[in-house]
């Protein structure tokens, strides 16, 4: 099947969903992926794959080298293949190679194309779609980055085979995200069916793939409703920070990040205690981390003001109205904030 994001400034893109078609780019070609993923997978990509040119830059597997040193691997690579204006990068890999490839194809000469090929379930959900680029560094997580949309994203759920068992739970805590924030029946449906099923797979997939294309295309650069998609990060970040981004894949932190806040939407009157437990129960469900020990209330606290979605010192917190719509806000008290961080 295939989703459209409406985008202005000739922006637009379809995601497809389905097995890989022949793709042929009438360019120089560069893959990225790491050598998990290139083990898998890379044979079956270039069997699919045709270019003027093509080379490969196999970079390092994990969150804790998103960073320049790694951008900087990748522009190096291009250069010395001599890519052009009109070459072609593709992000093949989990959400971190996707932020990574994306960011050094918006600056390479200025910025050239690239397409996504997402290979893990969090990828193919969320990360690949949308546009969002970026790297982390010392103050936090994707603090350094840009607005680069790919030419289009390719998701074959065939590649999921070989996803470990906390990377495909990684993936579910973003389905459950989009559920909460925008989709009570979509929510309703995640309860009642096993999406470890190839053909709920595939329909959780779907639904969340037309979820975030339905809110990027209102809110390209994240100027109003595209925050809601932070819903668990604010906290989740934070949480990825303090254990140096090796403890918890990303997925896992959003699980926690999404406890907490529902925990403060309890407390501020938004979300029914009985709403934030069917959340834990569905994410416990597929082995996603729920639980966090803060080691300095205050310390983590003052983390939040380091995320880039904080403006005049203030913190914008993203709360669940119960479920299938949620709450932008940057007027919860310091107080309340601490209350519930103490209760973890």
């Amino acid at each position: 099947m295939t989703v459209k994001i409406d985008l202005p400034h000739d922006n637009s893109y379809n995601i497809f969903i389905d097995k890989l078609n022949e793709l042929y780019f009438d360019t120089k070609v560069v893959i990225v992926t790491n050598p998990t993923v290139s083990g898998f997978h890379l044979d079956y990509l270039k069997s699919k794959l045709t270019a003027k040119e093509l080379s490969v830059c196999t970079i390092p597997d994990g969150e804790q080298y998103k960073h320049m040193e790694t951008i900087e691997s990748i522009l190096e690579h291009c250069f010395e293949h001599r890519l052009d204006r009109k070459s072609l990068l593709v992000a093949f890999g989990g959400g971190v190679i996707g932020d990574m490839t994306g960011f050094a194809a918006s600056v390479y000469q200025r910025g050239i194309d690239f397409v996504q090929v997402p290979t893990t379930l969090l990828s193919q959900v969320d990360a690949s779609v949308g546009g969002k680029t970026g790297i982390n560094n010392k103050f936090g997580k994707n603090l350094i980055g840009a607005f680069h949309q790919p030419n289009a994203v390719y998701i074959d759920p065939s590649m999921l085979s070989t996803l470990p068992k906390r990377e495909f739970g990684a993936g579910v805590a973003e389905i459950v995200k989009m559920a909460v924030t925008f989709n009570k029946d979509f929510f309703e449906w995640l309860e009642q069916n096993d999406i470890t099923e190839d053909e709920n797979l595939k329909i959780a997939i779907q639904k969340s793939v037309e979820t975030k294309a339905y809110v990027v295309s209102q809110d390209e650069k994240e100027h109003g409703i595209r925050a809601a998609l932070n819903y668990g990060h604010t906290f989740g970040h934070v949480v990825e920070n303090e254990t140096n981004y090796n403890t918890y894949l990303h997925g896992e932190a959003v699980g926690i990040g999404m406890v907490m806040a529902n925990t403060l939407a309890v407390k501020v009157g938004l979300m029914s205690e009985d709403d934030a437990l069917r959340v834990k129960v569905l994410l416990e469900k597929y082995d996603i981390p729920t639980s966090y020990s803060i080691k300095d209330v205050e310390d983590f606290y003052e983390h939040f003001f380091l995320d880039k979605k904080s403006l005049d010192n203030k913190i914008k917190f993203i709360l669940p109205k119960g479920l299938g719509d949620c709450l932008i806000t940057n007027e919860i008290e310091k107080n309340d904030v601490i209350e519930i961080l103490e209760g973890f």
